[in-house]
């Protein structure tokens, strides 16, 4: 067993990352815009390791300088608007080397600020690395549509302008993860980019910014078309929401926060990208391959601590299978390795924070509280790092108990289980979130069903594999209460661009549309 998280290790990774010079100052910079790395706080907060408590940093907070990273934001995009797609997608590709070369020690400092095991933190930053990729190849195919004028001698098309500063609010689970989702796409769009990572993650967010930024200086184009905005709370993505400067902004978070971004965003004719809550079912069928399933759903549950917007929270199952499956849940829970996430064969780390833990114990109280046996877990655990280590819990509950329709952010699963398809399917979607879903099942015409019109009624829908971790090729988000925006691949790129409609009329004939005849004599 190798324990990774040391005074030294820490040091090591900080100046191989370069943050040991921003290190050096009282505290680093909470505003980054043009020629700014160097300390402009007036106040900070510190940045704890969830792992076990140990010091990281002291970050500043950027509020005072706020409106001059929004300054440099909106100038910095005047510039990159003009620059061709594909010198943009140039600089993407610089982008998605330098994170590659350094994979490994973001890999590892994201597992030190989030308390994810190596591989997931590792995981994350590929995950960066092939959106980036992707955001190369989207430089040279922002496609506009052709379509056939009604009327004689005109051409009618449309065509897709970059929209402007792109607001990022992100939450602290995927760091990188969900920033490069937005930033690569954003950025080959032509807009800049000005990120506001969750006070939990503040030294990932400084390390890609400060990568980044390294690429920016030696292209020769302005450091501002990515900034940071460093703070504890929500006063400073609440300035984003209110901006009228930012057109668009992206936010990663609670129902409960992106409901304030989404009131922000609307009541000044903005437009917002919101990926928020789930409370994601799998759904096993009596014929579906169980162990596969388990082992699925057991990931789906437990990864990242069960800290994910994608994380399996119930879990339905169908009648005759069901002891079957129950039995062989608590033999795997039972089996999960809780511990130090850098230390080799822990699968489960820390919650982020005392507040997430003291909801932990609040959702098993109320669950017993609504009827529910709790089959395993349900406690902290002692002799860890820190306090933040809970137990792996599963939870046998009615399906419909008050606290099965909460999103808990914790290692929490709600096992129950269902007679019919139809049942299951109503199950699913009777939450308010509408994120990720899961079958499995042999059956064709099952599988089928779930994913038509009348099955689940996520933004996505597996089957056979479980609701947690998605590719960037596909389009990520999901309904209702999730917020309907969409990240990452597909045609998601729309998003970060504005739509013109352009007709051409070539001939030597003013003819106007539905025959409509219109003369002054």
């Amino acid at each position: 067993m190798v324990d990774r998280l040391t005074s030294s290790r820490i040091k090591k990774i900080f100046t191989d990352l370069n943050l040991t010079e921003l290190l050096s100052v009282a505290v680093l910079p909470g505003a980054w815009a043009e020629q700014s790395l160097e300390s402009t706080a007036s106040e900070s907060f510190a940045k704890y390791s969830p792992i076990d408590g140990q010091f990281l940093a002291d970050c500043g907070v950027g509020t005072r300088h706020y409106d001059q990273v929004v300054s440099g934001s909106v100038e910095a995009f005047k510039y990159w608007r003009s620059v061709p797609a594909p010198v943009r997608g140039n600089f993407v590709r610089h982008v998605a080397d330098e994170l590659r070369r350094n994979k490994f020690l973001l890999g590892e400092l994201v597992s030190i600020e989030t308390g994810k095991i190596l591989s997931e933190g590792e995981g994350e930053i590929q995950e960066a690395i092939d959106i980036a990729d992707f955001a190369v190849g989207l430089s040279r195919q922002l496609y506009g549509l052709e379509m056939h004028s009604e009327r004689f001698e005109h051409r009618m098309f449309e065509q897709w302008h970059p929209l402007g500063v792109i607001g990022v609010i992100t939450a602290f689970n995927f760091p990188v993860g969900v920033w490069a989702w937005n930033a690569m796409i954003a950025l080959v769009c032509g807009n800049s980019v000005l990120w506001k990572p969750s006070e939990h993650t503040p030294l990932s967010a400084i390390a890609c910014i400060s990568l980044v930024q390294k690429i920016t200086r030696g292209l020769g184009h302005p450091l501002a078309i990515t900034s940071l905005l460093l703070g504890k709370g929500s006063s400073e993505g609440q300035l984003i929401a209110n901006d009228l400067r930012i057109p668009c902004v992206s936010a990663t978070g609670s129902c409960i926060m992106g409901k304030d971004v989404a009131t922000r965003v609307a009541s000044r004719f903005g437009r917002s990208i919101l990926e928020l809550g789930g409370n994601n079912a799998v759904i096993i069928m009596e014929d579906a391959h169980i162990d596969m399933a388990i082992r699925s759903t057991l990931f789906g549950a437990l990864g990242t601590s069960g800290q994910r917007c994608t994380t399996t929270r119930r879990l339905l199952v169908h009648h005759l299978v069901y002891e079957r499956v129950k039995s062989h849940l608590v033999d795997m829970f039972s089996k999960v390795k809780v511990g130090n996430p850098l230390t080799d064969g822990v699968i489960m780390g820390p919650l982020i924070s005392e507040n997430a833990v003291n909801k932990f114990i609040s959702a098993c109280k109320n669950a017993t509280e609504q009827g529910g046996t709790i089959l395993f877990g349900g406690n902290l655990v002692k002799e860890m790092p820190s306090a933040l280590y809970v137990e792996p819990t599963l939870i046998e509950i009615s399906p419909i108990a008050p606290i099965v329709h909460e999103e808990t952010f914790a290692p929490i699963l709600y096992i129950s289980s269902f007679t019919t398809l139809k049942e299951a399917i109503a199950l699913n979607n009777g939450v308010d979130q509408g994120l990720s879903s899961a079958i499995f099942t042999n059956s064709l015409v099952c599988s089928e069903y779930f994913l038509s019109s009348v099955g689940s009624d996520c933004g996505i829908a597996n089957v056979n594999l479980g609701t947690s971790g998605a590719e960037i090729g596909g389009a990520f988000g999901g309904e209702k209460h999730t917020g309907g925006g969409r990240e990452a691949g597909s045609d998601s790129w729309k998003y970060y661009m504005r739509r013109q409609t352009s007709t051409i009329n070539y001939g030597a004939t003013a003819i106007l549309a539905q025959k409509v005849n219109w003369e002054v004599t």
